[in-house]
């Protein structure tokens, strides 16, 4: 492995990296309230015996701590992982009893949900992928769609379809719901999201369900369209098949992947480039739907339309992409993308009803008292597009992210122009997903807002007070908290670090994988993430470039660090170019000051996926690695 040395004297350390080492420092405390508040000796999460009551449910369970491995990637303390580890087997012998899990994977459920639950599980595989029992539970768990389990049939290799909406340990579990009678009853928290359906006889209004016959009407008509057959949002299982392929390197994995996808894309391409939400046994496009293309389970039309649509697309062409390195893939979120932009129109944000409406608290915020935003309609059904909503970022943003292609640039560009608020603003919040600030680190990255570290860095320490102080008061019955309740308190919050040291947006939250331009690993103590003391910056993403500014902080240890190419290794650095110190130092001890630094550029020839960085006490390298995309085998292997 190539190694080259830091020279420059770190005499004004910057406040980003201070700021950044400060954080580290306060989330790897910050897991003790949480422990000692929610979490049994055992691993499980204090709540009250038994299940939920549904099949809904267990994905809360998992994402209480599901970036706890995340932040040990990144640098984290060792317990971050020991202790992630625990109360992911934990949760599930807990969601086992009360059985949501069997063969300690989901009994089945749809796969927006269970996208959710398995990111925990692929950062403990990436964070160590040595572990032998994380790796039999990979095979098993993408086996589970590639029939590899008797009692699990999964797939139909035939149609290319994966058999239920829900689907899971248990093979298709048909229906959507459990019980003799379906019933589909009000609720004030579903009430937002609206009917399923429109052409269920009487029932014209969401509140028409609090009528028991009308509910069962619609439980009845959801029970017969929602299933069977397999439903766009199934291709988030591809993490699941993708996660095995990196620890394993098997090409099984890959042949199902691309298999899946592919039979996905046609049905896209019949549909004028749109894909289709559901497709029946048969393998026939609304064959439980009087022929319809939309309607399905987690579709276009119910809950939440492009929001779910568009991260099953991006998800499922990440990974067929990394796995087979043909950009081509990425068409398939594109024309999605694409589709819904075409609708956008101004409107008065005031006067809509966003099912979603929380989720743009820093569109909101960042908008003012502007009388018109930029939307798009998320939703299709009989009456057409509507539930009009600002068009996240998150979903441009992350195909610029695998791409670095121009055109997915100018898609970023094109909509900050016509979202006509400076997107700048760094709003302090940690929504569900831990994103939503894509918009001002993309300035970053152009050029246009320099103090975006610092900024953003502050936000971060600031949620992460605010999540200690609200488990200091909690005073809840914890046998009796909604299930939501221990993420809302979860001190970890990743997406300053993630953007700042990896160079890339937060991953997709259901289901997606870690796409970054570089990862870290500590040289000496052989571990994922950066040494103690170090802190990172990727000042600059170009298609052939990334530059990447390394500071030790520390003026008594030396530290050595491992930069990689891409999440996975996918990437190649060909050479490094840094700026070496050309003039003497420290200089004399007679001297006030020491002497005026001068430097001199020099360029190294890699041609690997990994550089070694020795950083002696208080210096910084800013390292310009040229890069080469997409041409490694992507893997979890580790440099020993």
């Amino acid at each position: 492995m190539i190694t080259v040395t830091a020279t420059i004297p770190c005499w004004n350390p910057p406040a980003w990296a201070m700021l950044e080492r400060r954080l580290f420092e306060l989330m790897d405390q910050a897991i003790d309230p949480f422990l000692a508040r929610y979490v049994r000796p055992n691993g499980s999460l204090i709540w009250r015996d038994g299940g939920t009551g549904s099949r809904d449910g267990a994905d809360d369970f998992y994402e209480a701590s599901y970036n706890w491995p995340l932040l040990y990637l990144l640098g984290g303390d060792n317990r971050l992982l020991a202790e992630g580890q625990r109360l992911w087997d934990g949760i599930t012998r807990q969601l086992t009893a009360a059985g949501h899990v069997h063969k300690e994977y989901e009994r089945g459920y749809d796969q927006f949900h269970q996208g959710e639950s398995y990111i925990y599980f692929y950062f403990l595989c990436l964070a160590d992928p040595s572990n032998a029992i994380n790796r039999e539970r990979a095979r098993r768990f993408a086996g589970l769609y590639l029939n590899e389990d008797p009692e699990a049939q999964n797939y139909d290799p035939v149609h290319k379809i994966i058999r239920a909406p829900h689907n899971g340990s248990g093979g298709p579990r048909w229906g959507f719901t459990d019980g003799a009678e379906p019933r589909y009853g009000w609720s004030a928290g579903m009430r937002v999201y609206g009917l399923p359906y429109s052409d269920v006889p009487g029932v014209t209004h969401y509140d028409d369900l609090q009528e028991p016959d009308k509910a069962r009407r619609m439980g009845e008509a959801m029970q017969r369209r929602m299933g069977s057959g397999d439903v766009a949002g199934n291709l988030i299982v591809t993490s699941l098949v993708a996660n095995a392929f990196l620890l394993t390197g098997e090409a099984k994995y890959r042949d199902w992947i691309v298999e899946y996808v592919d039979g996905w894309i046609a049905r896209a391409g019949a549909n004028g480039g749109l894909l289709p939400d559901n497709v029946g046994l048969n393998g026939q496009v609304g064959e439980t739907m009087d022929g319809k293309w939309y309607g399905g389970l987690y579709g276009w039309t119910w809950p939440h339309g492009y929001y779910n649509i568009g991260m099953a697309a991006t998800v499922a062409g990440a990974n067929a992409f990394l796995l087979t390195r043909n950009p081509a893939y990425l068409d398939l979120p594109r024309s999605q993308l694409d589709h819904i932009w075409a609708l956008g129109e101004y409107r008065d944000p005031r006067g809509l009803e966003m099912s979603l409406q929380h989720h743009w608290i820093g569109e909101f915020t960042a908008q003012g008292d502007a009388p018109a935003m930029f939307v798009v309609p998320y939703r299709y059904g009989d009456q057409g597009w509507f539930d009009y909503m600002p068009l996240s970022p998150v979903y441009p943003t992350a195909l610029w992210n695998l791409s670095q292609a121009a055109a997915d640039w100018a898609r970023i560009e094109r909509l900050r122009q016509v979202e006509q608020y400076d997107w700048r603003t760094v709003v302090p919040f940690r929504n569900k997903e831990d994103c939503g600030h894509e918009q001002p680190w993309l300035r970053f990255l152009a050029g246009d807002n320099p103090t975006y570290p610092e900024e953003m860095l502050r936000a971060a320490y600031s949620m992460v007070c605010h999540r200690l102080a609200l488990i200091a008061a909690d005073q809840a019955d914890l046998t009796q908290v909604n299930i939501h309740h221990w993420q809302q308190h979860n001190p970890i919050i990743t997406e300053a670090l993630v953007q700042l040291t990896l160079g890339a947006p937060q991953h997709i939250y259901n289901g997606g994988l870690l796409h970054c331009a570089v990862r870290y690993f500590d040289a000496e103590r052989r571990r994922p993430g950066l040494p103690d003391d170090v802190a990172a910056l990727v000042e600059q993403l170009e298609p052939t470039s990334t530059v990447a500014r390394l500071v030790n902080l520390s003026p008594f240890a030396e530290r050595s660090v491992i930069v990689q190419a891409g999440g996975f290794g996918e990437h190649q650095i060909e050479a490094v170019t840094f700026d070496a110190r050309a003039s003497d130092y420290p200089g004399s001890h007679h001297a006030y000051a020491p002497p005026p630094l001068q430097t001199e550029r020099q360029t190294v020839r890699v041609d690997d996926k990994w550089l070694r960085v020795t950083l002696p006490p208080a210096t910084e390298a800013r390292l310009v690695l040229q890069v080469a995309r997409h041409v490694n085998e992507p893997s979890y292997a580790q440099p020993w």
